[in-house]
């Protein structure tokens, strides 16, 4: 029998590489993120289990903020503690604020330009074939019996057809597992095969095995962690204080994002409607076709979908202090700081916690329906913006976009046959933008 080799543990400066990289080709949305994070960190380079991976995304995906970005925060903690958490939490989001910042000022300076906006349409293809990827790489590891995949076609019934919240889908699962224990325990139990499972896990750096020194409750950790998460979020209305006019409205910006930061409870999708509503509506930061724009460059943008908070954030101060492309800068890193400040203060309270839960049978059997759930959200993701990207005049056989068909099955024979690098993909994507527009124009 060969022996199973040992992945060596990663140096910090290794993982900072990784988790820069991460952060500029994290494209398509939650369910991207998480294909990327896990064809790296799983299957590439054997950083964490398939079994710690799945533990980890369950537990975030049930609080508030994007989950993959809380992921990513919570894996750089397992790998280097508060420091690993911090880079890769950071680095996750920060490209994708400087490429909405930049895309922000072009699009009040110069409005909609037709050559940049197929440059990043280009990658909309690209994005479902990644999300199709991670819809069949996390089923075939998740659903592992009858049970599973009735769960998963219950949630893609509840959402696709109901408009059921994702939270909602959540909660019901959890009292289902409850329920399910406590009448039919045997359900909760797939057959797999254990003995292998468990000694393809001593392969990995993290596998459910491994043991965190700072796993567990400390009150002297919670309170050390709470003051300094005040402290950072209040210093910033210091400076709004002392540095800027008009502090009622940074009071209210900084306010108000903090708020939503805590209600993002089950994607992005569910707290749009709520910042759009309140920011065009009530606060007058934008105009509706504004915030639709935003959208649309958030969209085009690697990292989470939450990220078009801060475009909203830029447009509330370029448009309340008379079109000033400094203030909007503010505007939008005031908003970026108060969105995501509480996801790394949620996972560093939340991880010794959560690392005392695995292999806790009631736990994982939940969690596992949990996951088996999110796959049938994920078809459902697939399809909501599969149909706006193959059919964008409406879905009409005769409105099919043959081009986008063609590039969504040869991004797919790229990735799953030839293991193409996401950052190749990338780029020839965004020429297969360009000329599809030029096919259109012409």
């Amino acid at each position: 029998m060969e022996e199973q080799k040992i992945t060596p543990h990663p140096g910090f400066k290794e993982a900072l590489k990784f988790w820069f990289k991460l952060g500029w080709i994290s494209f398509g949305g939650t369910a991207g993120h998480i294909a990327i994070m896990h064809d790296n960190l799983v299957d590439k380079k054997k950083w964490i289990s398939n079994s710690k991976f799945l533990h980890a995304l369950n537990h975030c995906m049930i609080l508030p903020g994007p989950e993959a970005q809380q992921l990513s925060i919570y894996i750089g903690w397992l790998l280097h503690g508060k420091r690993g958490g911090l880079a890769a939490g950071v680095l996750f989001v920060l490209p994708s604020m400087f490429i909405l910042l930049t895309l922000s000022i072009i699009y009040v300076l110069f409005g909609n330009i037709p050559w940049v906006t197929a440059l990043f349409a280009g990658l909309k293809p690209a994005v479902i074939a990644i999300i199709i990827g991670a819809m069949f790489k996390i089923g075939q590891k998740a659903l592992h019996g009858p049970l599973h995949y009735l769960l998963a076609a219950t949630a893609f019934v509840c959402i696709f057809f109901f408009n059921t919240s994702l939270i909602t889908i959540i909660g019901a699962t959890i009292i289902f597992a409850i329920g399910s224990r406590l009448i039919w325990p045997a359900a909760l139990q797939p057959k797999r095969r254990e003995a292998e499972a468990t000694a393809d896990e001593n392969t990995y750096v993290l596998n459910k095995k491994t043991v965190t020194a700072d796993s567990g409750f400390k009150t002297t950790s919670l309170l050390q962690l709470l003051g300094a998460g005040l402290l950072l979020w209040l210093l910033p209305f210091l400076g709004f204080f002392w540095f800027f006019s008009d502090f009622p409205f940074w009071k209210q910006l900084s306010l108000f994002f903090t708020q939503t930061a805590f209600v993002t409870i089950g994607g992005s999708y569910t707290v749009l409607p709520y910042v759009a509503q309140f920011s065009v509506t009530k606060l007058n930061w934008l105009s509706k076709l504004q915030m639709i724009d935003g959208f649309a460059l958030a969209e085009t943008t690697p990292g989470p979908l939450i990220i078009v908070l801060s475009f909203v954030g830029f447009m509330a101060g370029y448009n309340h202090f008379g079109g000033s492309l400094w203030m909007g800068t503010v505007g939008l890193l005031a908003t970026t700081y108060f969105t995501f400040l509480p996801c790394f203060l949620l996972i560093f309270i939340g991880a010794p916690l959560i690392e005392k839960t695995h292999g806790n049978a009631m736990i994982e059997n939940t969690l596992g329906l949990i996951t088996a759930a999110v796959v049938g959200v994920i078809l459902n993701l697939t399809l909501y913006l599969g149909k706006d990207v193959l059919f964008p005049n409406g879905v009409i056989i005769s409105k099919l976009d043959l081009l986008a068909l063609i590039w969504v099955i040869v991004s797919l024979i790229l990735m799953q046959r030839f293991k193409l690098n996401i950052l190749y993909l990338i780029g020839l994507s965004m020429v297969y933008g360009l000329v599809h527009y030029w096919i259109q124009v012409s």
